[in-house]
C-alpha cells in the first residue's frame, strides 16, 4: 500500500518539524505549509492528501478560514491544533466539521495515534491483523500471541487487553477508558477487575510484562524498556 500523505500546516517551523519527524517515523509521507494560503495551494494541487493537521493561529489566513474553504469542497479528515483551550473554539471546530481538536502543547505520539485512529475509521489505513511491539507478536486473526517465537496462552480478555495496550502504545490509559474499550460500555463491574487482569497478563508475558507500566491513581501505559 502506498504511504498516505499528511499535510501539516503551522507557521512555526519547529512545530512542523516535530510533527513531520514523528509521522515519517510511523510510515507517512508529509507535506508542509507555513500559512493558510500555502495550505490551500498544496491541498488543491495534490488531490490525494489523506488528512490535514491544521493550526488555528496563522498569518494571512487562519485555520478556521482554511477549514471552511476545504470543507466546501472536501470531507478530508482535519485535526485542528490550537494554543488555546477555549471551549468555544472547540465547538466552532466541530461545527465546521473538524474531526479532532488538540490543544498545544501536546505529545507527538498521541497526535500520531489520533491520526492513525481517524484514518482507520475512514478506511484509508488498512487494519493490520498482526501487531508487533517489543518482541511481542499478536496475531488477531489466529488469536495467538508469540514472544520470541514461543506461544503464550492468554484468556480471551487478556488477549483483548494486550491488543488494546499495543494499539495504544505510549499512551496513558485510565482504568475507565480501558473498561469502556475492552469490556465495552455495558460493563458495570468494579474497575479493579482491570488490575487483576493486568497482574495475570504481566505474569504470563514474563520479562515483557514489565513494559506495562502502572500510572498511580490513573491506570496503565505500555512502553518499551
Amino acid at each position: 500500500m502506498d504511504r498516505l500523505k499528511i499535510l501539516v500546516v503551522d507557521d512555526e517551523s519547529r512545530m512542523r518539524k516535530l510533527v513531520r519527524d514523528f509521522l515519517i517515523k510511523n510510515g507517512f509521507d508529509v507535506l508542509e505549509a507555513q500559512d493558510g494560503e500555502m495550505a490551500l495551494d498544496i491541498f488543491f494541487g495534490e488531490k490525494d492528501i489523506a488528512l490535514i493537521v491544521l493550526d488555528v493561529m496563522m498569518p494571512k489566513m487562519d485555520g478556521w478560514q482554511v477549514c471552511r474553504e476545504i470543507r466546501a469542497h472536501s470531507k478530508v479528515p482535519i485535526i485542528m491544533l490550537t494554543a488555546r483551550g477555549d471551549e468555544r473554539d472547540e465547538l466552532q471546530g466541530f461545527e465546521l466539521g473538524v474531526d479532532e481538536y488538540i490543544t498545544k502543547p501536546f505529545s507527538p505520539r498521541i497526535l500520531v495515534a489520533r491520526i492513525s485512529a481517524i484514518l482507520r475509521r475512514s478506511g484509508q489505513l488498512e487494519q493490520n491483523d498482526k501487531l508487533i511491539f517489543g518482541g511481542i507478536i499478536v496475531d488477531k486473526t489466529a488469536h495467538q500471541v508469540l514472544i520470541d517465537g514461543q506461544q503464550v496462552d492468554l484468556s480471551y480478555k487478556e488477549f483483548e487487553l494486550l491488543t488494546y495496550f499495543i494499539e495504544n502504545k505510549g499512551i496513558a490509559l485510565s482504568r475507565e477508558k480501558i473498561l469502556n474499550n475492552v469490556w465495552n460500555y455495558d460493563y458495570f463491574g468494579d474497575a479493579r477487575t482491570i488490575d487483576t487482569h493486568v497482574k495475570k497478563l504481566r505474569s504470563k508475558l514474563g520479562d515483557k510484562g514489565d513494559m506495562i507500566k502502572t500510572i498511580w491513581g490513573m491506570g496503565y501505559k505500555l512502553e518499551e524498556e
